[in-house]
């Protein structure tokens, strides 16, 4: 993080809101840092460009980052900072939502799909935005739930976040799992319906966090202590019900995220920016990540799954930037979701 000017990317959703706060507000310039903001199509280019170095940080899928640093195929990664805990939901079409009925259970999902495949009908198609995302494993945990094979009785796609309503009111897909504010707009349009959110089956769910490279983040670490710092304080303001209305409007702009800020400031209500130590990026989060990611087939049985999650999540680094800001240390998890 040698640059004189820092390039960070991000993805236009919700939970980018640190970031682009922090640039809005003037907390980079507090701490005496050019950060420039690119938004990027898709999660791909956001690794493939931070891995190569043509970005400083990201906004990144947490099991991303993970899965970048376990595959040993470019530089690795550590992950200083949770941007937020909440915030995907899977929401199905109208269409669909009409046949079997409100979430949270996949139930009636399960029998409809019984049904078509006693017809010879095509599996339905629901998409997610990353094979290394939350949104893919809290799809598939879904539907396991309810008897769904998502390998076999489902089709699953790869669509880029803002493209998700879209999709969904061309019949392209019937389900998607995103995150906000793409689920509400859907929802705001006549498209779809939420079945369930990730704060449902998985309370505090971790997301995205900010990534760097670590070599980066070890060659210049008082400037990552700023970035920090910056991002700590910009996400207590995005947390903050006195600023709701605010950032709604700055999330809207056609540069960050794009949607109504009607639509923004609906779907804020389940995301946490700040509050009780979210911003510490927790191992017992991406160890349950890792194992996630074993069940599916993603990630190598042999794989040391502590290491690797403290390999990648640094609450040290986290807690350093906190104490400047006075802030209290997080209290650390000894263990996240379901065995």
């Amino acid at each position: 993080m040698a640059a004189d000017r820092l390039r960070f990317g991000f993805i236009a959703l919700a939970d980018a809101a640190p970031l682009i706060v922090a640039v809005a507000r003037g907390f980079f310039d507090a701490e005496g840092l050019q950060v420039e903001l690119v938004r990027e199509v898709s999660w791909a280019t956001v690794r493939d460009k931070l891995g190569v170095g043509a970005l400083d940080g990201a906004h990144m899928l947490a099991p991303m980052a993970l899965a970048t640093t376990a595959s040993g195929e470019v530089s690795p990664l550590v992950a200083p900072l949770a941007l937020n805990l909440n915030g995907p939901a899977v929401t199905l079409s109208s269409r669909l939502a009409r046949s079997v009925g409100a979430g949270p259970g996949a139930e009636g999902l399960a029998r409809l799909l019984a049904r078509r495949r006693q017809e010879g009908s095509s599996p339905i198609t629901l998409a997610v935005v990353h094979p290394y995302s939350t949104h893919n494993y809290l799809l598939r945990d879904w539907l396991a739930r309810a008897g769904i094979d998502p390998d076999a009785d489902v089709r699953l796609t790869v669509v880029a976040p803002s493209r998700m309503t879209e999709l969904l009111t061309e019949g392209v897909v019937e389900g998607v799992c995103v995150t906000e504010p793409w689920g509400a707009a859907a929802v705001a349009a006549g498209a779809g319906v939420t079945a369930v959110r990730a704060s449902q089956l998985w309370p505090r769910t971790p997301d995205k966090v900010f990534a760097v490279q670590a070599a980066r983040a070890e060659a210049d670490p008082a400037r990552l202590q700023a970035v920090l710092r910056a991002l700590l304080r910009a996400a207590a303001w995005a947390e903050a019900a006195e600023n709701a209305g605010d950032l709604a409007v700055l999330l809207a702009d056609p540069a960050y995220v794009g949607a109504s800020g009607e639509v923004i400031q609906a779907s804020l209500t389940d995301l946490v920016f700040h509050r009780d130590g979210a911003n510490a990026p927790q191992p017992a989060h991406a160890e349950w990540l890792l194992r996630q990611m074993a069940r599916w087939g993603h990630l190598s049985p042999a794989a040391d799954i502590p290491t690797l999650a403290r390999r990648v999540y640094r609450p040290d680094l986290h807690a350093k930037a906190a104490a400047a800001l006075g802030l209290p240390p997080a209290e650390p998890l000894a263990h996240f979701g379901e065995d």
